[in-house]
């Protein structure tokens, strides 16, 4: 699609809500030994974080995430470092913030963020994933394949759908992201990245409908 600016129809709202809901996977907050807020357009996820830590969730977070062509522009420093400096503006301590400035997929954020805690002597038993509404799935299928021995709890923003698409401003926008994580929740299982996710028969539907409706910018390429 060309115009990202445009609205979305009535039943491209329908379906695009429906893939919102699956992407979430509505795991009950609890304290963990450590969190990992994952690298994306959206600083929010940094201050979801930041709330999560004064709330006694967990003693040490690590913000992963280095560049992706959303943005470089927004965080010219990477990802993981614009998500550092909101949370220490937010009260974190130095202290309580450790850094993966590198990772470029998901299967990295978790992968390199493991290392760097390992490197600072932490191991964790469970881990909290902080992340944008609609990744919470993928973000949970990932971590469960490249690290199965955590247990995973995921948290996102507590945002309605319509409130999501507010604070973004771009309804286009935020669908093609919808169906491109939808994608990778389907496919992603076959390549290897992630465990295998149910996708109820009406999100499939719905998911197949915004792709022919051109909401396919976020689509992988063969």
């Amino acid at each position: 699609m060309t115009d990202k600016q445009r609205t979305i129809t009535e039943d491209q709202w329908h379906n695009a809500k429906l893939i919102w809901d699956c992407h979430q996977m509505h795991h009950q907050l609890r304290p963990c030994d450590v969190a990992i807020g994952l690298g994306s357009h959206d600083l929010r996820v940094a201050a979801f974080t930041a709330e999560l830590y004064h709330a006694g969730l967990f003693p040490t977070l690590i913000f992963t995430g280095g560049n992706s062509p959303n943005t470089a522009t927004r965080f010219p420093r990477g990802e993981a470092v614009h998500f550092r400096e909101h949370a220490l503006e937010l009260g974190v301590p130095d202290t309580s913030v450790l850094i993966e400035p590198n990772a470029a997929n998901t299967g990295q954020n978790i992968t390199f963020s493991r290392e760097v805690l390992s490197a600072a002597g932490i191991t964790p038993k469970s881990v909290l994933l902080t992340a944008m509404p609609y990744m919470e799935r993928r973000a949970y299928a990932t971590c469960r394949q490249v690290w199965p021995e955590v247990e995973v709890v995921c948290a996102s923003e507590p945002l309605e759908f319509d409130d999501y698409l507010k604070a973004i401003g771009d309804e286009a926008f935020v669908t093609d992201m919808l169906v491109g994580d939808m994608q990778r929740v389907i496919e992603y299982p076959k390549l290897g990245f992630a465990i295998e996710q149910d996708v109820p028969e009406d999100v499939h539907a719905a998911y197949e409908s915004l792709i022919k409706d051109g909401f396919d910018s976020r689509l992988l390429t063969s």
